[in-house]
């Protein structure tokens, strides 16, 4: 492989690893303080309990999650100079904003809730958890605004004689249609995962020790699980709105996702196509009549571009060269990404309703603790995948060639050498981190070593507050 294919797989291994962290995050730290917003609200033992329990994974989580993330700015300048210096004006004000106001509003407050129990104010204690919601909105959002902005290129004026973009209105790059389709798409996503994992957790907690905390961890569980169904039907919507955005800026991405080579009217969804091995045509396929022209257009007898069509268009536009992402890549993505993520919201619904009226989840139930966390953050992982490479062969759409973005004096060998090293550094985190949250949820919620026992009511001296101490 050259140093362009290097660059492109180290900063698909990079920003893939450190985006299963991101949405955990974005989502845990929203339902720790619904939880912490449930104790203040009725006093009830068990939301606290939950809280500092829940609390304790997120932080760990965080942890990793800013560690990976400074690795996809150094790449910026290691093997995409060229890329930098091209979006860079643009890229300066959302990214700023991410890192002074987002970034820094989540550290503080962090820092605040993490040792302020017993030290603050309760109302005051849980603002600061609030705080860093907020935060880990405002950053998701500004961080979306850059990455929609080579979707979809707004508000800026390109400099010919200095080889750049350079930015014209900011509010239009704030505003993209893109970003405000991709931001709640991406949050309710965000909110699979967190919920996913918060229900495996507490089922394999019943099932592992059905007699500790049953009627806490049955309450996580349903929280859970509630919060993967509602956050489904919001990906769906939105996804749904997505599609129609797609269409308009990026049609070529659609017709990729679909495998549809020739332009048809109305046309029909494919459930189920095999074409050739470089993705020139098609083969065999099973579809769904007017289907795609609905998710495409909103009309089920809109026009979808076809790839071929799209292929002549483009060459017109931008000159000879191909303009077709990986076909079968884009396809399968596409689709595992929607499987992936109905799997998830069907075992939620399953969960739900064989632990409905106090029954009890049966012992083979422990099959799904495990992969119901990993589901959520895999259909989220191909959804990124099919983004990036849908967009491919361009990094900012119709004005950077992919190609013309790698930095010009990086070596094959100096590419090899931070692939590699990356890849081990994170191995061994992955194994820092595992570890770090499985010896977190054995251990349980506080006081679970000691022998079943009726929970003392509110307010109880044996049930007092205790800090996260295990952070410091």
């Amino acid at each position: 492989m050259d140093t362009l294919d290097l660059a492109r797989w180290q900063f698909a291994i990079t920003t893939v690893y450190h985006f299963f962290f991101v949405p955990v995050t974005i989502s845990l730290v929203a339902i720790t303080a619904g939880l912490q917003t449930a104790w203040y609200r009725t006093g009830k033992e068990k939301y606290l309990r939950l809280t500092k329990f829940y609390g304790k994974l997120f932080l760990i989580n965080i942890a990793m999650g800013v560690v990976t993330g400074l690795v996809q700015e150094f790449q910026f300048g290691m093997n995409w100079s060229d890329y930098s210096r091209f979006v860079g004006d643009v890229f300066g004000a959302p990214l700023a904003l991410e890192g002074l106001l987002a970034f820094f509003l989540e550290s503080t407050f962090i820092g605040l809730w993490m040792f302020g129990w017993d030290r603050l104010p309760k109302l005051v204690h849980l603002g600061c958890i609030w705080m860093v919601v907020l935060g880990t909105q405002l950053s998701a959002y500004f961080i979306l605004a850059a990455n929609s902005w080579m979707q979809h290129p707004v508000g800026f004026r390109y400099n010919a004689e200095r080889g750049r973009a350079e930015l014209t209105d900011l509010w239009a790059v704030l505003t993209n249609k893109v970003v405000l389709v991709t931001f709640p798409h991406t949050i309710f996503a965000a909110f699979m995962v967190g919920g996913a994992f918060v229900a495996g957790v507490a089922l394999w907690h019943l099932i592992r020790r059905p007699e500790v905390d049953k009627a806490v961890f049955r309450s996580a569980l349903k929280i859970g699980a509630s919060i993967v169904l509602v956050a489904s039907a919001g990906v769906a919507i939105s996804g749904d709105l997505q599609g129609k955005v797609m269409t308009e800026v990026q049609p070529m991405k659609m017709a990729a996702a679909e495998a549809l080579y020739e332009t048809e009217k109305p046309a029909a969804f494919s459930a189920f196509t095999i074409g050739t091995l470089d993705g020139s045509k098609e083969i065999f396929s099973i579809k769904v009549p007017y289907l795609l022209s609905f998710l495409a257009t909103g009309s089920f007898d809109g026009e979808v571009k076809g790839i071929n069509s799209l292929q002549d268009a483009y060459e017109q536009l931008y000159g000879p060269g191909s303009y077709k992402p990986n076909i079968p890549l884009t396809y399968w993505t596409f689709r595992l990404m929607i499987g992936v993520g109905m799997a998830s919201a069907a075992i939620a619904l399953w969960l739900l309703w064989t632990t409905r009226r106090g029954r009890a989840p049966t012992r083979w139930l422990i099959y799904l603790a495990a992969p119901l966390p990993l589901l959520p953050m895999v259909a989220n992982t191909f959804g990124w995948i099919f983004t990036e490479t849908g967009r491919q062969p361009w990094l900012v759409f119709g004005l950077l060639p992919t190609a013309s973005g790698v930095s010009p004096g990086t070596t094959s060998g100096e590419v090899i050498t931070s692939l590699v090293g990356f890849t081990v550094l994170y191995g061994a985190l992955a194994v820092v981190e595992t570890k770090l949250l499985l010896r977190t949820i054995r251990g349980g919620l506080a006081g679970t070593d000691d022998p079943p026992a009726e929970e003392p009511p509110d307010g109880s001296p044996e049930q007092a507050e205790k800090p996260l101490s295990f952070a410091y």
